[in-house]
């Protein structure tokens, strides 16, 4: 249904709001039927023509955040993956975990030569026929979206490892694949050649029902900077220490005391990410 409300999305385009998506965002994040129909005609009802994707996210984020701080923290996804910085280790470690868990085996920062010249190659994965060398392209905001550029480079990268490391006897019995990641998005011109270049772009919502947001439901790995109980110093402080995942932080909860702080306050951390590591709430009120 139409509703003639423009809203700003974070590439500077205007799009008409959907409140149905808006619902389906809160429903996805864990938040009960009528919980989810609540928020989304009260964010409905705060809306103005010309608000930016943002600003909504904000309104609903901090009312979901009063009903339940895991539920605010699943919906927090896509900011927490902005906030893996302000270098992009955070974010090669954070897609090294994801591959960890669907059964890869997972080296990251390695040096290796291509026929060429020697290359980075941000994380090697492999099982038992594949092996998989990902570039990871982490930005800090949303409005930064890889382009065309980036695939072309990272593809002629590929090609000298194949033809260098990647020709080895150790490889000879395993299909090489080349992936690239990134935490925002890429444009039409990059996914085209991609697809064509026989590579795998892994984006925010790309490929359907395999993008980050996908890979995070499924495997229930969330970053560490969802928790809404941590200040972002905080959370800084915590990826200094290669603490990506929430899950990490329950396995090292002593890491909170050289943060300083109260026993109430770390017993609410440790809370949040017990609920948000456990299954999602239950959906249906």
């Amino acid at each position: 249904m139409k509703n003639g409300i423009y809203i700003i999305k974070a590439s500077g385009e205007k799009a008409e709001f959907d409140p149905q998506k808006l619902l389906r965002s809160l429903r996805r994040a864990g938040a009960g039927r009528e919980r989810a129909d609540a928020i989304a005609r009260a964010v409905a009802r705060e809306i103005r023509d010309g608000m930016s994707t943002k600003e909504i996210y904000q309104l609903a984020h901090r009312m979901l955040r009063k009903e339940r701080h895991s539920a605010a923290a699943r919906y927090s996804l896509k900011q927490a993956l902005l906030a893996l910085g302000p270098s992009g280790f955070p974010f090669e470690q954070f897609i090294a975990k994801l591959l960890q868990a669907d059964g890869y085996t997972v080296e990251t920062g390695l040096l290796r030569n291509g026929r060429c010249i020697a290359h980075e190659i941000d994380v090697l994965a492999r099982d038992d026929s594949r092996v998989l060398f990902g570039e990871c392209k982490y930005h800090q905001r949303q409005s930064l979206i890889s382009d065309v550029k980036i695939p072309l480079y990272i593809h002629s990268r590929f090609r000298d490892l194949q033809a260098g490391f990647f020709s080895n006897p150790e490889w000879k019995d395993f299909t090489v694949e080349g992936w690239i990641f990134t935490n925002t998005r890429f444009t039409d011109d990059a996914l085209q050649y991609g697809r064509c270049a026989g590579m795998h772009l892994i984006s925010w919502d790309t490929p359907f029902d395999y993008g980050l947001r996908d890979w995070v439901d499924r495997t229930g790995l969330h970053p560490l900077s969802c928790l809404t109980t941590l200040t972002h110093r905080e959370k800084e402080i915590l990826l200094e220490h290669k603490i990506v995942l929430t899950k990490d932080l329950l396995a090292n909860p002593d890491l909170l005391d050289s943060l300083r702080m109260a026993p109430t306050r770390k017993r609410g951390v440790l809370e949040e990410a017990e609920q948000l590591c456990s299954a999602p709430e239950e959906k249906t009120d």
